[in-house]
């Protein structure tokens, strides 16, 4: 790694956040189709509960994700597909990756410098915290620090999920690209904070009740889900078949993330369907 690559001027720093045509015509379709979600939502609530989408989103996050109702946010009266604290960190992984495609590093591979990362594996730290205070209270005489809620594991999952997004970037882009930039996919404190703002404000828009909001961040959550197993599919089987690093332009990435995708819709599946052939039911454990 050249000096160049591992610092950035101000001029670099300004010019990485200016994303070009092609990611703002991404970004604005995926805002189409979020608008288009919002407004199914909106003029027929009544779907909500049999909703095709969130119910393909359930089977997808059972395969992951306790779903014990109670710690689970609901859509008028419809649990989440996701749990809180796995809503939490899917949206969080979902917030990082979008910024860095949007600020043109979906290119970039080193995980940040020293101080910035014991950040956020402090971030992991404070949701493995609640995680298990959480889980002392399956337990009725088992210590626990304070009493679990789930804006505290929607916030701690959240924070989580903002490390988790990084490294799975940074795992993507290396096994995708032949020339890879070898510089820190988070520079500064300066851009924490703002990956940590947009964390914030959607926990806040978790938490506003609003179920309009509520349908779209569930099914988004769950998508961060699909993509963060997709993007790991991608990179452990572009090593195994050796085929790592061979993308040159966006169009060499699509049959690697088909392979990915189609992976993990198989392991999803499969392990929903074993689940619940064992369980029999889509909404924590029997006796839980």
């Amino acid at each position: 790694m050249t000096l160049k690559e591992g610092q950035s001027s101000a001029a670099e720093m300004t010019a990485g956040f200016q994303p070009g045509k092609r990611r703002w015509f991404i970004a604005a379709v995926i805002g189409a189709a979020l608008l288009l979600m919002l407004f199914y939502a909106v003029t027929d609530g009544s779907h909500i509960s049999h909703d095709p989408i969130l119910t393909a989103a359930d089977w997808a996050g059972y395969a992951l994700c306790h779903r014990i109702t109670e710690r689970s946010f609901t859509i008028n009266g419809r649990q989440f597909p996701l749990c809180a604290r796995c809503t939490g960190m899917y949206l969080g992984a979902t917030l990082t990756i979008a910024a860095l495609f949007l600020a043109g590093r979906a290119k970039w591979v080193l995980l940040p410098h020293k101080w910035l990362l014991l950040t956020f594996f402090g971030l992991i730290a404070l949701m493995g915290i609640d995680g298990l205070n959480s889980y002392g209270h399956f337990f009725a005489n088992a210590p626990h620090l304070y009493e679990p809620q789930n804006w505290l594991r929607l916030a701690t999952g959240m924070g989580a999920g903002l490390t988790l997004g990084i490294i799975v970037f940074a795992a993507l882009a290396q096994a995708l690209w032949r020339q890879p930039r070898y510089a820190p996919l988070v520079k500064n404190f300066r851009e924490l904070a703002g990956l940590l703002l947009l964390a914030l404000v959607t926990t806040i828009l978790v938490l506003s009740n609003q179920p309009a909001l509520l349908y779209v961040l569930a099914i988004i959550s769950t998508a961060g889900l699909l993509f963060v197993v997709t993007a790991l599919n991608t990179a452990v089987l572009s090593v195994l078949l050796r085929r790592e690093g061979q993308a040159v332009t966006w169009s060499d990435t699509i049959g690697p993330l088909l392979a990915g995708l189609a992976l993990a819709v198989l392991e999803l599946g499969t392990i929903s369907a074993l689940r619940w052939s064992m369980t029999g039911t889509m909404a924590g454990f029997p006796g839980i």
